[in-house]
């Protein structure tokens, strides 16, 4: 198995087909979009390919080390940013097209008007992990 980031964008990616910003859905679409990513990740814990996921805040900063001895450097919110992190999710699968086809179907999850997003999602495969080969 080997393990793939999939990385959902406030903005910064291709825009989604359903290109409504969040601010901007009702209570009841933002739950159904909720309620789908959990079932979602229910559905692939049950199969064992889920390992984690979390919804992310448009707040946050960049930091970096400024040397020994010295307080880290920070600078921002940067909720201007073009691209801005909104969520992501890591699972764990038997191979590229599982995990291309498994970010496919998480970008169908529903937004405004109950139709589907079709967003964009960034699918990256962890750095150095090698899938493991059973037989």
């Amino acid at each position: 198995m080997a393990k793939y980031l999939l990385l959902k964008h406030y903005r910064g990616a291709p825009a989604a087909v359903n290109d409504i910003p969040m601010d901007q859905w009702k209570p009841e679409e933002i739950s159904a979009h909720m309620q789908y990513m959990q079932d979602f990740a229910d559905r692939l814990e049950k199969t064992g390919e889920y390992v984690d996921s979390q919804a992310l805040a448009q707040e946050g900063a960049w930091v970096r080390f400024d040397g020994e001895g010295r307080p880290p450097v920070t600078d921002g919110p940067f909720a201007e940013t073009k691209d801005l992190i909104a969520g992501w999710m890591v699972i764990d699968v038997d191979t590229y097209e599982r995990a291309v086809e498994l970010a496919g179907e998480l970008s169908a999850a529903p937004g405004a008007g109950g139709k589907p997003i079709h967003e964009w999602l960034e699918l990256r495969p962890f750095y150095g992990v090698q899938p493991t080969i059973t037989e």
